[in-house]
């Protein structure tokens, strides 16, 4: 790791905050639009997912309908606020050099934790609990969702029931974000169980959070009852009801009817936004996402070693066009793979320019002449491969066949080569079998810009790597950038030096940036509490904050 000098200040701002960096705020998250929430629960929320929730061991592989039921019934020490804040949850206060949790080089930390909590069969949350969750996600026996920064801890310590020390094995910037998504499982529950992975706790969750497990229909819906012991906010409903609706339309459709009361995850299609923003008794937004679209390549194909090729292709790509006659306009355009609310996103990135004519221009320069059938060659390279993503995604179906045309224009053949879903994000992906895929990725963990297991060169599977470069993305001097920006925690430290990460991989085009997703989100008039979190993956984030205002 590169070293860093760490100052009393850097720490005591320390993991890098988005939004309003180094702010650590009380749990004051909903208490804003709560003025008129009810004193006891009272009536039911019903939510649509278009896919079913059916990971409930919140330390476990999961996807995002999977995070928006165990954010209902567990909590983390800490949780992040939409404006990037680190909040305590079940800790009592967010560590930092001032209040003793933090060393000042950022190695040792102290947790202090309420001691009003309890789990809900009615045991008490401890400092024994963090230990065993924080020890359980690095268990070689356990499938465990992620382990980055987890594996940096060292000497667990329980000091009391309600504080908690370790220490880090080296300075890593992350880790407050990271805990902010480990949430908290019960010792007591789940330490006897030999075999954690198919424990009967994974399929009847036992948590902290302010709703409890209730009921669930496999392929239908689950229910979540209120946790009337719960010891935050809310919550302010009996019931929150997730209902399972794989058709988009039928979804919409349900919105439309009144059937659910929230269009969850997937949300609303965007070619169903005019008319959706014109229903009688129904809110609708669009929403920033945090994901961002791409045309991906596999940097070790020899077609795309050459720079000049990549700034080509960048130059042939109409992404604006894709936005407006295949998305209603409604994602922004970007040059980055960071959102653009993010306090690390660098505005001044070069803008991208659709021009075919400097597309071939380029080419031309670099020496890639037409051959047979008019595809450019060079070396006995021709530029030609294949671009795949999801079958069935009939939206990057029909960019795909937007780009193939603009890229035939220049000399460049693209073959589509679409995959089913098991086979796409397999070893397809990830042992980085593919030449090109349109991808959308959440590159950053909650609020943190770290991007080490996308673009470091020791993070590609394929070449026995741990981590997500499926890209096979090798560039010294983004290294040492990722190395100084996980080892570095002063907020406007770090913020240079993404900044200066986004300016090389925006001028290396490892990965051809399209546009920020933006969401399509719909509920009832009269539910209140519903607020959008950038900084996390799913809207139904602090459910705990619902009320129906009668």
């Amino acid at each position: 790791m590169t070293s860093n000098r760490i100052t009393r200040r850097g720490t005591m701002q320390m993991m890098g905050l988005a939004g309003a960096a180094g702010l650590f705020a009380p749990n004051l998250l909903v208490s804003r639009a709560l003025a008129a929430a009810p004193d006891a629960p009272t009536g039911q929320i019903i939510v649509g997912f278009s896919q079913e929730p059916t990971v409930f061991n919140p330390l476990m592989p999961r996807i995002e309908v999977d995070d928006g039921v165990q954010l209902s019934l567990f909590d983390a020490l800490f949780r992040i606020s939409p404006e990037g804040e680190f909040i305590p949850a079940l800790a009592a206060e967010v560590p930092t050099i001032e209040n003793g949790g933090l060393s000042e080089d950022g190695l040792e930390w102290r947790v202090k934790l309420r001691d009003d909590v309890k789990w809900h069969d009615g045991e008490p949350f401890t400092a024994e609990d963090v230990k065993f969750t924080l020890e359980l996600v690095v268990d070689p026996n356990f499938r465990s969702w992620r382990t980055t920064g987890h594996d940096l801890v060292r000497d667990l310590t329980v000091v009391s029931p309600t504080e908690i020390t370790w220490r880090m094995e080296e300075p890593f910037a992350p880790y407050m974000a990271i805990l902010v998504e480990t949430m908290m499982v019960p010792k007591h529950i789940l330490g006897p169980e030999e075999d954690r992975n198919n424990a009967p706790f994974n399929q009847a969750p036992v948590g902290t959070g302010a709703f409890k497990w209730g009921s669930r229909t496999a392929g239908d819906h689950l229910e979540l009852v209120a946790n009337p012991d719960y010891f935050g906010e809310g919550p302010y409903i009996e019931r929150l009801i997730y209902k399972y609706i794989p058709d988009l339309t039928v979804l919409y459709t349900q919105f439309k009817s009144g059937d659910i009361d929230i269009a969850g995850s997937q949300y609303i299609t965007p070619d169903n936004y005019e008319e959706a923003k014109t229903l009688p008794g129904k809110v609708v937004e669009v929403v920033p996402s945090p994901t961002v679209e791409s045309l991906f390549l596999n940097m070790e194909r020899p077609q795309f070693k050459e720079k000049a090729v990549r700034e080509a292709l960048y130059a042939a790509l109409d992404k604006q066009a894709i936005i407006d006659a295949l998305y209603y306009g409604l994602p922004t355009p970007t040059e980055s793979y960071l959102p653009q609310q993010s306090f690390f996103y660098n505005p001044d990135l070069p803008q991208h320019e659709f021009n075919i004519e400097r597309a071939n221009q380029i080419l031309d320069e670099a020496g890639w002449t037409r051959g047979a059938g008019g595809i450019r060659e060079k070396d006995g390279v021709r530029l030609s491969f294949t671009n795949s993503t999801t079958s069935g995604n009939h939206l990057r179906e029909q960019a795909q066949q937007f780009i193939q045309q603009t890229f035939a224009e220049i000399g460049v053949e693209m073959t589509i080569s679409n995959k089913p879903p098991a086979v796409m994000w397999g070893d397809y992906w990830t042992n980085s079998e593919f030449d090109t895929v349109i991808v959308g990725i959440v590159f950053t963990t909650g609020a943190d810009a770290d991007v080490t297991v996308r673009f470091h060169s020791g993070a590609i599977p394929a070449q026995d790597g741990a981590g997500s470069n499926t890209g096979q993305y090798q560039n010294e001097e983004v290294d040492k950038l990722l190395e100084q920006g996980t080892s570095t925690f002063v907020p406007e430290e770090r913020k240079e030096i993404y900044h200066q990460l986004q300016k090389i991989i925006r001028d290396d085009l490892p990965l051809l940036p399209m546009f920020q997703y933006a969401t399509v989100r719909g509920h009832k008039e009269g539910i209140m509490g519903i607020v959008p979190n950038i900084n996390t993956r799913i809207d139904t984030w602090h459910a705990a904050a619902y009320y129906w205002d009668n």
